[in-house]
């Protein structure tokens, strides 16, 4: 694990903003000393969650997007630290493990415009990415835990899956709240084709999109889509603008087609109004809806990982940015404490 750069003391003393009479949730979280062997330490250790980042947007650039979300998980971290420590947010249940280094990677594309020799130069660092994703989330399965993890790109998705599916020993299911169906043709890999190499090559099983934008699906990615009974997907004009669907009774569909088996929940902030994003919209669902999202399925007893992806944040913005993707990890942590406490 080369890649990997553990999020030590020095780092939470750094962040960290203590106030006399209150309690953080970086007072209360756990650390890893210094290892060369991850799966031996978490298997140990008396956590529930694992959250680390993947700071890059090379996934993004190779999908001829524009880049930015390798500033999320430094957004993240200055919020979630200094939220409160209280009942409901059980920060002792938490490894804050820190994120893989793809800075070389990310040098590589730097200024680069998007020309074919640069975009195909990109697609193979992109490939490389995949390798140390999968490891890292194999390890973290393995070990009896559950993932969150801050992107980067929605290309590491593909590393998500299959690192879940090696651990289990089986392809798993996966919910997408996302405007973009991200299952692009196998053209060399990129943030829109990692639900498509992961499906084609054994990984995923059953795939849900929840919210599509019908201005930004193509119509070969729609029949595509409806030949294959594994995929199923809604839009986003159905659920708010037409109203032929009803958000709760999708939910329950979605549900039903994934959640029976172990499955991934994935949140992409470009379905989110107004979150900026390698693709900001000024149409798409509420902060409030994404959170019911994450909070109705992070509920469900097969749920494996998090992953929250594609935000973009600017000096301007990394407070927002980072409270909006806090809030969507303490959701669903508080869903799964539910189930823990349901048992």
């Amino acid at each position: 694990m080369h890649k990997l750069v553990q999020f030590n003391i020095n780092d939470l003393d750094t962040l960290l903003k203590k106030r006399p009479n209150e309690s953080k949730f970086g007072e209360h979280i756990q650390l890893l000393s210094e290892t060369t062997n991850i799966y031996d330490s978490l298997r140990t250790l008396d956590v529930e969650y694992v959250i680390f980042g993947i700071p890059e947007d090379v996934g993004v650039f190779a999908n001829y997007g524009n880049r930015g979300a390798a500033k999320a998980w430094s957004a993240t971290l200055k919020v979630l630290l200094n939220i409160q420590s209280n009942t409901y947010t059980n920060a002792s249940k938490v490894l804050i493990l820190g994120h893989l280094d793809f800075s070389k990677e990310m040098t590589k594309i730097e200024g680069l415009e998007s020309s074919d020799k640069n975009i195909a130069k990109a697609r193979k660092l992109t490939e490389k990415i995949d390798r140390h994703v999968t490891d890292l989330v194999h390890q973290i399965v393995s070990a009896g835990k559950k993932p969150i993890v801050i992107g980067g790109g929605h290309n590491n998705a593909y590393g998500n899956l299959k690192g879940t599916s090696l651990a289990f020993k089986k392809a798993i299911n996966v919910v997408n709240f996302d405007a973009h169906s991200d299952f692009r043709k196998e053209e060399g890999r990129h943030s829109g084709n990692g639900f498509s190499y992961a499906y084609a090559e054994g990984f995923l099983k059953n795939y849900f999109i929840f919210g599509l934008h019908e201005n930004y699906t193509s119509d070969h990615i729609f029949k595509t889509l409806d030949k294959f009974k594994a995929l199923k997907y809604n839009t986003f004009e159905a659920l708010t603008i037409r109203k032929d669907k009803k958000f709760k009774a999708e939910l329950e569909r979605a549900a039903k087609h994934v959640a029976d088996k172990r499955f991934g929940i994935e949140i992409d902030c470009d379905a989110i109004k107004y979150i900026p994003s390698s693709a900001m919209t000024p149409s798409g669902f509420s902060v409030k809806k994404a959170r019911a999202f994450v909070t109705y399925f992070g509920a469900q007893p097969n749920a494996a990982y998090l992953h929250i992806c594609e935000a973009a944040p600017t000096p301007d913005t990394e407070v927002i940015v980072g409270k909006l993707i806090t809030y969507l990890i303490t959701d669903f942590m508080r869903a799964n404490q539910n189930i823990d406490e349901a048992k």
